[in-house]
């Protein structure tokens, strides 16, 4: 029998990280044909996880997975309602890969339901373009397909051809269990050309690698091929314990066990073995829903009734379904169904006495195995021209490949170059910023510098006189400085002025401006102030530097600093920088020849 398959190795992902529910579904395609109850298992997991988190595309590729192990454990129409809204979400993430392998198997779905030429006609247009873009097993899906839909229309040279190409991209390396399905459908193919030894060589190479693997249809599958082959060949005896094996199988959803199916099959060698009851048994639990299978039960009982006495009623039963030897399209019995038919029909004439009806339908039969060698023959030439056109096409897409792959080079250069460029104008910006900080700022205090000072004071000045508002100018020189580097050292004096620099900012508004204006000398700029309010703030910060307690490094102290100050403002001075800084200055120099620690402002002088 044929069987289709459809396992992936890895899951064509869009873009960004896959989620945790599309890595489970990825597992489950791993292992729909290594061990098909985990896959179920996983499936199960990775849709509760992914409907939780609202995942789409992990119910995405949950569904296609789902959709596929439906296609071995379910029934067709629920693998094709599931496949179909795989594909319409893969085709919003815009997963085309995903999407692609979606139409396989409803394609699948189709043929198994009897529509090939549906099926057939999804297929054959995306060939090239899924050879393209799928890889290994993935293309040995697609080409798979392509094979079941002609072998479902009884064109088995074409399909032998597709099926040994499959074979060759999903080989037991890289497969995953894939191509133990494909030594199915070689087998299945090889039976229907009428090569029994060679088939019975594929379906052992499967039943090898089945071994170590648990998936119960293509095992039961391997099973009915041999069956098929042993019968042909004369040994119907040999396959009675698979016979029975199958008919004591129970449904099994996870696909862990044996299926129960294709009964008539079995059916047929254990007749041809003699053993009626145990023929009696299947048939009775036969399938009727294909023609294929309603037309391989009453070949079953036609011969029953030949072994039971009763040739005529043989004949009979299969006149019951003549009209199915005459269909055609996807309804066309298969060539090893039509022998069989002539065959039966021969040794039921021959029973029955009727010599010239059973030379008829010999020759018949013979007519057919004819045909069904010129087909074998066939089917080598078909192999042979469709590897070549695959070669051929494979080429084109391996050049197409390489060409991508150097534009790709080279979009990935032009983008290092473009990073490398941007990294390195960043940086000169950032250096530039640097030495623009530099040049204004004071790197102890944190504060601006005195040339900052001078490119400020001329634009804050000219601001507070079109507006008719005081500008206050505050300078101020901390108190016994040059003591403090004598008695303890630089770095005590320059733990003070950075620790001044952080007081002054603490106590500045936001449209206030300070300065390190040289030595242990800072100066405030302050809009809208006038000396008087600019006095009373810097007395503020004085008090607060009073009560500041220094830990200096040899474990001394420094308590009770203090610095003087001179305050003016642009109403009451000289209406110019320089005569602003002149006029606050000469304020200082006045509370420093006194007891310092004060701030003196025009009115105070």
């Amino acid at each position: 029998m044929h069987e289709q398959a459809g396992a992936l190795s890895s899951a064509p992902v869009s873009s960004g990280r896959t989620s945790y529910a599309q890595r489970q579904a990825q597992r489950a395609w791993r292992l729909l044909h290594v061990d098909a109850g985990e896959a179920f298992r996983l499936l199960q997991r990775a849709w509760a996880r992914a409907q939780k988190d609202q995942d789409a595309g992990g119910l995405a590729w949950t569904q296609l997975v789902r959709g596929y192990h439906q296609l071995y454990f379910a029934t067709p129409a629920e693998a094709q309602a599931e496949l179909a809204r795989a594909q319409e979400r893969l085709a919003l993430l815009g997963d085309r890969p995903g999407e692609l392998l979606a139409i396989t198997g409803h394609a699948r779905a189709l043929w198994r339901q009897g529509r090939a030429s549906a099926a057939l006609s999804e297929l054959l247009p995306l060939r090239d373009e899924g050879l393209g873009l799928l890889r290994n097993e993935q293309r040995g899906v697609l080409l798979n397909a392509i094979a079941g839909c002609y072998s479902a229309q009884g064109n088995s040279e074409t399909a032998f051809a597709y099926m040994y190409q499959a074979l060759r991209d999903a080989g037991p390396k890289r497969g995953n269990g894939y191509d133990i399905a494909l030594y199915c459908n070689l087998s299945h193919e090889l039976i229907e050309l009428g090569d029994h030894d060679e088939a019975l060589r594929q379906a052992e190479r499967g039943l090898e690698r089945i071994e170590s693997i648990r998936n119960g249809r293509l095992h039961t599958v391997l099973l009915v091929n041999r069956a098929i082959c042993l019968t042909e060949l004369g040994r119907a005896s040999e396959a009675l314990d698979d016979a029975r094996r199958i008919a004591d199988a129970v449904v099994d959803p996870s696909g862990g066990g044996l299926v129960p199916m294709h009964f008539e099959i079995m059916a047929h060698a254990a007749l041809r073995a003699g053993d009626l009851p145990l023929a009696d048994r299947l048939l009775a639990a036969a399938s009727h829903e294909l023609p294929e299978e309603r037309l391989e039960i009453q070949l079953a009982r036609a011969l029953a009734l030949r072994l039971r006495g009763r040739p005529r009623e043989g004949l009979a039963a299969l006149q019951e379904v003549s009209e199915l030897l005459d269909a055609e399209g996807d309804d066309r019995a298969p060539l090893r169904l039509r022998c069989q038919h002539a065959l039966v029909r021969a040794e039921l004439h021959e029973a029955a006495g009727e010599a010239e009806p059973a030379l008829l339908a010999l020759r018949e039969w013979q007519r057919l195995q004819a045909e069904r060698a010129q087909r074998a023959s066939s089917a080598r030439y078909q192999a042979a021209m469709l590897q070549t056109e695959l070669l051929q096409l494979q080429q084109r897409l391996e050049e197409h490949d390489a060409r991508r792959q150097a534009a790709e080079r080279a979009r990935r250069e032009l983008a290092e170059a473009h990073e490398k460029l941007t990294r390195k104008m960043a940086e000169v910006e950032a250096l530039q910023e640097q030495l623009r900080a530099q040049a204004t700022q004071d790197a102890l205090t944190g504060l601006a510098n005195r040339r900052h000072l001078n490119e400020m004071l001329p634009a804050v000045l000219a601001l507070a006189q079109r507006e008719q508002s005081p500008l206050a100018v505050v300078i101020i020189d901390l108190d016994h400085f040059k003591r403090v580097n004598d008695e303890h050292g630089h770095p005590a004096g320059d733990q003070l002025l950075a620790a001044f620099g952080t007081l002054l900012r603490s106590h500045l508004r936001k449209s206030d401006l300070a300065f390190r204006y040289g030595g242990e000398e800072f100066c405030l700029l302050m809009p809208h102030t006038r000396a008087m309010d600019a006095r009373h703030k810097t007395e503020a910060l004085l008090a607060d530097w009073k009560a500041q307690v220094f830990q200096l490094e040899g474990g001394e102290q420094l308590t009770e600093q203090s610095f003087s100050a001179g305050a003016t403002d642009s109403l009451t001075s000289p209406g110019s920088p320089s005569g602003l800084l002149r006029a606050a200055d000469q304020l200082l120099l006045l509370a420093k020849r006194g007891r310092r620690g004060l701030v003196l402002t025009p009115g105070t002088c």
